[in-house]
């Protein structure tokens, strides 16, 4: 896996809860029961995103053989990575 690109100055640190919610709404059922919890370290370059849903939507999130969830965990991880930061991404219960 490629190491983070270093931030560069001044740069704007991105909306990584608004590019999951973005993400995983039209996978939802009921897009109401979204939660989602972000947490970005400066000090070690790392966000943290925690996401909870409606059991039922499990299966759309995830995707067949996962391939949903690994997309979107791949394009946060994307964004990290130019942001200078490592991402990850948890999924739990509501």
């Amino acid at each position: 896996m490629p190491e983070p690109v270093a931030p560069a100055p001044n740069t704007i640190t991105p909306d990584y809860a608004g590019l999951v919610k973005y993400l995983v709404v039209p996978f939802l059922e009921v897009p109401e029961s979204l939660k989602i919890d972000c947490e970005v370290s400066q000090r070690k370059a790392k966000v943290w995103v925690r996401l909870a849903f409606e059991g039922s939507d499990k299966g759309r999130v995830f995707g067949r053989g996962g391939r949903n969830i690994q997309a979107i965990r791949a394009v946060l991880e994307g964004v990290a990575r130019t942001a200078g930061h490592t991402a990850h991404l948890d999924v739990f219960g509501s």
